[in-house]
């Protein structure tokens, strides 16, 4: 396995403790901070086509697995890079679990938007599947008025299973699928909480199809005790999603991995519209106070080198 820190942001860097103890076991960096404040939060494709040169160059092995810690979830969209290539240096279909507090579907014109990233992977023909899991966010109060697209549910492209839900208000009729039905106008979802953690991975395990697996992780899946990053926070456990992606690894091949959200203040670059654009879509989505910095490099350090260890040991 490898392991990349990829540094769009600062993110990693307020982490000396965890960088130097990435790099300790063969790690290796690329800093694209640069670009990494063009495509941060939202960019057109041909911006985030950039990144494609360092992420192909930094595989040493192209057969290898390789875990990649790449700072903020703004840069969640990235992930869809390093999915494609991981498809490309293994054959045959993925499925692709999405640890998230936000689903990741909403239609965006014109760009690629870090919320709505899933839309994109979800076209490629080497993904069978995504599979979105740990949703705790209001994004699911009203999805149709939020932009969500739904219809990747009832073409089987993506799952979601929220950890803990109401039913989703919708206005369509979306039939019965594997992590839902539609009573009405409510979409019930199957939630992680109501099946139990030994029920969900089991009955998670029987909806993989394929023997590649792709893990992106988003800690603003976490409790707020276990990870501090730039948006709302859900509430599973770091232990929850360990014993999940233990039980993957013992049937399934894990060809690559990421983590995202550690946090760190925004850094825009491009038009002065743009970065209005961004400066005002984050003061609506995203918490208004910055975080004590102290603690933030304390709890984001801790999870972030049990991410490392246990990543590790499952994609060796």
């Amino acid at each position: 396995m490898e392991t990349l820190l990829l540094h769009l942001d600062d993110a990693l860097h307020l982490q000396p403790t965890f960088v130097d103890a990435a790099l300790s076991v063969g790690a290796h960096e690329v800093d694209e901070r640069r670009c990494g404040s063009a495509v941060r939060l939202w960019s057109r494709k041909e911006s985030l086509d950039l990144l494609k040169p360092s992420i192909v160059r930094s595989a040493r092995l192209r057969s290898c697995p390789r875990l990649c810690f790449l700072g903020s979830g703004d840069f969640h969209h990235v992930s869809a890079l390093l999915i494609a290539e991981a498809a490309e240096a293994f054959d045959g279909p993925l499925t692709v679990i999405h640890i998230d507090n936000h689903p990741d579907w909403v239609n965006f014109h014109n760009g690629i938007h870090c919320g709505s990233w899933i839309n994109e992977l979800a076209k490629e023909a080497s993904v069978q599947k995504v599979i979105t899991l740990g949703v705790c966010s209001e994004d699911l109060q009203s999805p149709e008025r939020k932009g969500a697209n739904l219809n990747s549910l009832v073409n089987g492209k993506v799952e979601l299973y929220p950890y803990d839900h109401p039913p989703s208000r919708v206005k369509r009729s979306y039939g019965d699928c594997a992590s839902y039905t539609q009573s009405g106008n409510r979409l019930v979802w199957s939630t992680m909480k109501r099946m139990g953690s030994t029920t969900f991975n089991e009955y998670l395990l029987s909806r993989i199809f394929t023997s590649n697996v792709y893990i992106t992780i988003d800690k603003d899946s976490l409790a707020l005790d276990e990870a501090i990053t730039n948006w709302d926070q859900g509430k599973l456990r770091l232990s929850t999603i360990l014993r999940l992606l233990n039980d993957i690894a013992e049937r399934h091949r894990i060809i690559g991995a990421d983590v995202i959200g550690d946090y760190s203040t925004p850094i825009y670059s491009g038009s002065l519209v743009t970065r209005l654009l961004k400066h005002g879509e984050i003061l609506i989505d995203q918490p208004l106070c910055a975080p004590d910095a102290a603690m933030t490099r304390d709890r984001n350090t801790v999870t972030n080198l049990t991410l490392l260890r246990s990543l590790s040991e499952m994609m060796k």
